[in-house]
């Protein structure tokens, strides 16, 4: 009877066991990552004599709201971080909603037109992931140089719009709706904008979500090409103007940094954690 119940219970051990590893590691791995977030948190409630001592401050100091008014309304650099939020805000949105509008047209016209050199141009648009950011921007800049577009908006925005990851991914997913649904749809009479409005966009709620979210990330953490596109504070995004402000150690307020580096995470932080249903379902839900 002993040796039954040993053998019983060894596989629930071992499964038990298996969890605390994995738990523990998830905690590490939190910790690791949550640490110096904290430590740019607590630090921005700090005077900078405590910062510049080379003091790393756990706990709560007494100049949050300083710091934070300072950061709001003068930053670094005399230009007030929210302006700076408002220009990462401006060119985050565009980024995305446009790479989203541009990918699903491209996609559908791949998928559900036919017309020659369908294929070519799809691995055109493919290829154009092999090409690093680097070797493109120089050319790229020169482009928007002659189009008088530097230290604009449009500059900022329109030659990083276009996505081939996008246009895959929404590709991929045409793929699988039923050939039925076109047959359908034109048995109805209904037209390829029509079938595109009501059928493919519905369907496409919870991708769109997804990447929506990466998008947004991806545009607002932007650093090398608003740093040559941006030549002044009128449109200089926040990840920028936390750059600027870091200057040589003597002269550097570091509580005023860090309280940007918050400022400048609760935007991503709040889409994330908004949209987090959708983008988990837009990842894993094969029933669109």
């Amino acid at each position: 009877m002993s040796n039954a119940v040993s053998t019983t219970e060894a596989p629930a051990i071992e499964r038990q066991t298996g969890a605390w590893v994995t738990h523990a590691i998830l905690g590490i791995g939190v910790i690791l990552f949550a640490l110096p977030l904290w430590i740019v948190l607590m630090g921005s409630t700090h005077d900078a004599a405590t910062i510049g001592r080379g003091e790393v401050p756990l706990l709560p100091g007494a100049h949050a709201l300083e710091n934070y008014r300072a950061a709001w309304t003068q930053g670094g650099t005399g230009v007030g971080v929210g302006w700076m939020l408002w220009n990462s805000m401006v060119i985050a949105l565009s980024i995305a909603i446009g790479k989203i509008a541009i990918s699903i047209i491209s996609a559908y016209a791949v998928v559900f037109f036919r017309f020659p050199g369908r294929r070519l141009f799809f691995w055109a648009i493919f290829i154009t992931l092999m090409l690093p950011v680097e070797v493109r921007i120089f050319p790229t800049f020169k482009v928007v140089s002659d189009l008088g577009l530097v230290n604009t908006y449009a500059g900022l925005i329109i030659p990083v719009i276009a996505s081939a990851t996008a246009t895959l991914l929404f590709r991929q997913f045409f793929l699988t709706i039923p050939d039925e649904f076109v047959e359908a749809a034109k048995m109805d009479g209904a037209g390829p904008l029509r079938f595109f409005w009501d059928v493919v966009l519905p369907l496409s709620r919870t991708n769109m979500a997804a990447l929506f979210v990466i998008l947004f990330v991806y545009g607002w953490n932007q650093y090398l090409w608003p740093l040559l596109v941006a030549t002044s504070a009128d449109v200089e995004t926040v990840v920028i103007g936390m750059v600027k402000m870091i200057g040589s150690e003597s002269n550097t307020e570091w509580n005023i940094v860090m309280a940007t580096c918050v400022l400048a995470m609760l935007p991503p932080v709040l889409v994330v954690m908004l949209m987090q249903r959708w983008f988990v379902k837009g990842l894993t839900d094969t029933e669109k």
